[in-house]
């Protein structure tokens, strides 16, 4: 049997004490070697510096431990397709939380992950086709594509003539209702423009 890696991960300065508790739990667990990051769960695997070494020393026979499936990846389609590069690797995988142990599943454990890789494809083709429906719809439809609404002509002019009466930025918003970002971006545009 190979050795045992563990990674942690927690998302914020806040939570040290639960990074610190992590780590310690997968010493417990018999880690030999224990990598640890406080980054955001979003954060690409370019920027997890220590989740990219921890995957960089993984050699076949190992068991890469974690408190749970979620700190492998920022989706479930990323953790799904870790687990299946992995499993390719020859490199088992265990969760402190006990949802899953390859090394246990034995001859099942490419199974399992196929099986979870499949689903995972299923439920992106679905996000996909239902975002392509929407657009669709709100096309046919006249809706809201998304993106900044644009501020209308009136209310652009209205800011214009406030700041050149000597209003201030938030007595204007007062009297238009509009955030601050924007009557900022109003009053830089038409500088540039004049």
């Amino acid at each position: 049997m190979g050795r045992k890696i563990g990674y942690g991960r927690t998302s914020t300065i806040h939570q040290q004490q639960g990074l610190d508790a992590q780590v310690q739990e997968l010493r417990d667990a018999g880690c030999e070697e224990v990598f640890s990051e406080r980054v955001s769960s979003t954060t690409p695997l370019e920027k997890r510096h220590q989740l990219r070494t921890c995957l960089s020393v993984l050699q076949k026979g190992d068991i890469l431990v974690v408190s749970k499936l979620d700190r492998l990846g920022r989706s479930q389609v990323e953790v799904i397709n870790r687990l299946n590069e992995l499993q390719q690797q020859g490199i088992q995988v265990k969760t402190l939380d006990g949802l899953i142990d390859t090394s246990a599943l034995g001859k099942l454990a490419p199974l399992v992950v196929g099986l979870l890789t499949g689903l995972s494809e299923v439920e992106r083709s679905l996000i996909q086709e239902r975002s392509r429906e929407s657009v669709e719809f709100r096309r046919k439809n006249g809706g809201n594509l998304g993106g900044r609404p644009k501020t209308s002509n009136k209310k652009e002019s209205l800011v214009i003539r406030l700041r050149g009466e000597g209003e201030s930025y938030r007595s204007i918003q007062e009297q238009t209702g509009l955030a601050l970002a924007t009557i900022t971006r109003i009053i830089k545009e038409r500088e540039v423009v004049v």
